[in-house]
C-alpha cells in the first residue's frame, strides 16, 4: 500500500468473519486508536445470520463472559456471573422462510469487546448459535448449514475531537445473499459518546475481541 511500515491491526476479527478491520499506519496512530476504544469513541455494527426468528424486534443482551477449557472441547467462552461484563444491542432486520425453516438477519451493536462476545450472546441471549458456528453451533467442529460462521463486521466509526468522524462500511457479503438474505439499509450514525467508566470496567478492545481470537497479545 506504499506505507513505510506495515499497518498494525487495532482490534481483532475471527478468521472467518468478514468486513471492517481498523488498521494503524504507525505507533502514534495505534496509541491514538487504542485510546479511542478506551474512551468509548469507537462504534461498530455487525450483521449475523441465525436460523431462528426472535420473538422481539430488538433488545439488549447483558451477559458477563468467562473463558473455560477442557481436553475434550478445547477453550470457549460461557456466560458467567463472575465473568467480564459484556453488552450487545441487537435488532431484527429481516426474516425469510416459514415454520421451522425461518432464517433471520440480525444487526448487533456491541458496546464492549469480549472474546466471542456476539457468538455467545447469540446463543445464550437470542437462543440460538450463529449459522455455521463450529464452536457454539449444534455440531462441534463443523460449519453446519454454512461454509463459515455467518458474521460480518458491517461498519466501524471513530469519533475524533475537532475532526470529522472516521467511518468505514463493508459491502454486504455474497454468501449472505446466497443464504437468502438481502442487504439492509445502512446503520444509523452512532450515538454521542458516553463518559468513560472506571478503568477496571473499560472496554478491552486492545486486549480482547468482540468475536475474535483468545485474549492474548495486543489486539481485539
Amino acid at each position: 500500500m506504499g506505507f513505510q511500515r506495515p499497518p498494525v491491526a487495532v482490534h481483532r476479527l475471527d478468521t472467518d468473519t468478514s468486513g471492517c478491520l481498523l488498521m494503524a499506519r504507525n505507533p502514534k496512530a495505534l496509541k491514538r486508536f487504542n485510546k479511542a476504544f478506551e474512551d468509548r469513541l469507537v462504534g461498530k455494527t455487525y450483521l449475523a445470520i441465525i436460523d431462528f426468528e426472535p420473538a422481539e424486534k430488538s433488545g439488549t443482551i447483558e451477559l458477563s463472559l468467562s473463558k473455560i477449557s477442557s481436553a475434550e472441547k478445547g477453550w470457549r467462552m460461557i456466560a458467567a456471573k463472575k465473568g467480564k461484563p459484556a453488552v450487545s444491542h441487537w435488532e431484527l432486520l429481516q426474516t425469510v422462510g416459514e415454520g421451522d425453516k425461518r432464517r433471520s438477519l440480525i444487526r448487533f451493536r456491541p458496546t464492549t469487546g469480549r472474546t466471542h462476545q456476539l457468538r455467545v450472546h447469540a446463543l445464550q441471549g437470542l437462543g440460538t448459535a450463529l449459522l455455521g458456528d463450529p464452536v457454539y453451533g449444534p455440531v462441534r467442529g463443523q460449519n453446519k448449514g454454512a461454509p463459515r460462521t455467518m458474521l460480518h463486521a458491517e461498519s466501524i466509526t471513530v469519533m475524533r475531537a475537532g475532526k470529522e468522524t472516521i467511518a468505514a462500511f463493508a459491502p454486504f457479503p455474497e454468501d449472505f445473499v446466497r443464504a437468502g438474505l438481502t442487504a439492509p439499509e445502512p446503520p444509523a450514525p452512532p450515538p454521542a459518546p458516553t463518559p468513560s467508566p472506571p478503568s477496571e470496567e473499560r472496554p478491552e478492545a486492545p486486549a480482547s475481541s468482540d468475536n475474535g481470537a483468545p485474549e492474548t497479545g495486543n489486539g481485539q
